[in-house]
């Protein structure tokens, strides 16, 4: 770790992960239900809800410690055909808690190591981009890197190539997380009056055709940014 130092950026939410089964009226789509105070989010896996309810860092100890029965309270109303459902958790021992980080190496590389995906950059659940991103690091240093060792050269050179390519990318991707987190997420968890409509970005871009391919795009493919030369400015 003293070779590869962290820098922190930080995450002021954590989440409770847990399913359900998938009751026949709810769609095909994933979706999300909040309230004030409360933000689940519902991924359809086609036979289940895989489904996280999003919470103040550190509170999962204490929200664990109530009991399934003041749990189901919580959650219980957000998505009301899911009610039924809900009713069916019965032990707390099904609820995980996702210790959510938000983090980066700020050198990837040292000699004989390469550090990718969550090893070099923890990501937020915001998006679910934190898989994509592992991915576009390992075509990257399979790009990189895959050549010069069929070759039997010494890759160690190379390593730093492969943060230059990608750093500016997971930079960007963190500080659009981070953006979210603060700026939408935490509002939410922290409000007591009712919303009483979606956050002005939301509606912006539900209004607008052109820009709902916007999040699609950076979910799915990411942010393409050109190689950087010292990849420090990024750390």
């Amino acid at each position: 770790q003293a070779e590869l130092p962290l820098k922190t950026i930080g995450a002021p939410m954590d989440v409770l992960w847990f399913r359900l089964d998938l009751p026949e009226e709810i769609g095909a789509e994933s979706f999300g239900a909040l309230e004030a105070g409360r933000f689940l989010v519902l991924i359809n896996r086609r036979t289940y809800l895989q489904c996280a309810f999003v919470i103040p860092k550190g509170a999962g100890d204490a929200i664990r410690a109530e009991g399934i029965a003041a749990f189901r309270d919580r959650i219980r109303g957000l998505v009301p055909a899911l009610d039924p459902e809900i009713e069916k958790l019965t032990d707390m021992n099904a609820v995980k808690l996702l210790s959510v980080s938000l983090d980066r190496l700020i050198r990837w590389h040292r000699p004989g190591l390469l550090a990718i995906g969550d090893a070099a950059h923890a990501m937020s659940p915001i998006g679910g981009v934190g898989i994509n991103v592992a991915v576009q690091d390992a075509v990257v240093a399979a790009n990189v890197l895959a050549e010069p060792l069929a070759r039997g050269e010494d890759p160690d050179p190379l390593l730093v190539r492969v943060q230059q390519l990608r750093a500016r990318s997971v930079h960007y991707t963190q500080m659009l997380q981070k953006l979210m987190q603060d700026r939408f997420i935490m509002p939410i968890l922290e409000r007591e009056e009712p919303i009483e409509r979606a956050p002005l970005a939301m509606r912006i871009i539900d209004s607008l055709g052109p820009l709902q391919r916007v999040p699609a795009r950076l979910i799915g493919l990411g942010i393409d940014t050109p190689h950087i030369e010292s990849p420090d400015a990024y750390a």
